[in-house]
């Protein structure tokens, strides 16, 4: 029975754990799906979580702090739509850029309305829902009880995600674009518009990613809180196949990994060592699948 316990925790905290870097991937499939690349992921899902507890701050609810992090998110895939399609800047040198701006702007942000050095006050947080008689069932009760909508949306936005861009005109549309956009071009198609839609669409599930970790999954904003989450699912994108359901799959295996990394840490293992596990593991999958994996043709190619 404990043994049965455990492994259900540590579905548990995958599933919480994966939530960020799901939604993050996601995006980036829509992303990458219309042939742009967006490196700066890790930035907009920092000014997310950032967008999140302001939000929260200032009207003192945590739906409102989600409402300024997908506003945060939009801003900023706008400015980066801006300069790689109507300035045609270099995609990668201006998602680093946005890392760069994200770190930037949290801490001087921080430090104007808290007056504090990398950490804000608390805020708000996003309640959680239990369903009746579901989650008085032994054992897998845990599954129905004091969980957060953010599980189920991140479920419900990579079916949808993956219905749009396989079974819609649009959908169809945006994967024509990043297979060959001068074709696309040829036959009336927008491309211009489509990938700074795509680039939005992505942008504001990344920031959601943000606000997860900010205002659900704690109430607090913390300098460099998403480490290394946005590169990350990045990652589970290409692991993914640039699939939304894919990106989904390959963010619990990553989550998964980080969760285990908890079981160690009240182990014997060194904590320094248990730290390592997920990025190890995730660069390990990268070589042994990156090679096969097919990117759409003209991804990066303007």
């Amino acid at each position: 029975m404990e043994f049965l316990t455990d492994i259900i925790n540590l579905i548990l905290m995958t599933f919480r754990l994966a939530v960020p870097i799901a939604l993050a991937s996601i995006g980036v499939s829509i992303t990458e799906r219309a042939g742009v690349i967006n490196l700066g992921v890790e930035g907009i899902m920092l000014l997310g979580a950032l967008g999140g507890v302001l939000g929260a701050h200032i009207f003192s609810s945590a739906a409102m702090g989600i409402l300024s992090a997908l506003f945060f998110g939009l801003i900023t895939g706008g400015l980066y739509a801006f300069c790689v399609l109507y300035y045609k800047a270099n995609q990668s040198v201006i998602g680093i850029g946005l890392n760069a701006l994200a770190s930037g702007l949290a801490a001087v942000t921080i430090k104007a309305v808290w007056d504090q050095e990398g950490m804000s006050g608390t805020v708000a947080q996003l309640g959680r829902f239990s369903i009746p008689f579901l989650s008085e069932i032994p054992l897998i009760g845990a599954f129905f009880r004091d969980q957060s909508p953010f599980i189920l949306m991140t479920l419900v936005l990579a079916l949808l995600s993956s219905w749009i861009l396989w079974k819609s005109k649009a959908g169809l549309r945006l994967q024509a674009i990043g297979e060959h956009p001068m074709a696309a071009a040829t036959a009336g198609i927008n491309v211009t518009l489509y990938r700074t839609c795509a680039i939005l669409a992505g942008s504001a599930l990344a920031a959601l990613g943000g606000a997860y970790l900010s205002i659900v999954h704690s109430n607090i904003f913390v300098a460099n809180m998403v480490a290394g989450r946005g590169f990350m699912a990045i990652a589970a994108n290409i692991l993914g196949g640039w699939s939304p359901v894919g990106s989904l799959l390959a963010s619990l295996l990553f989550a998964c990994t980080q969760a285990l990394r908890f079981q160690f840490s009240s182990g014997q293992i060194p904590d320094q060592l248990s730290q390592l596990v997920p990025y190890l593991i995730t660069l390990l999958v990268l070589i042994a699948v990156g090679r096969k994996a097919k990117s759409p043709a003209s991804l990066g190619k303007l």
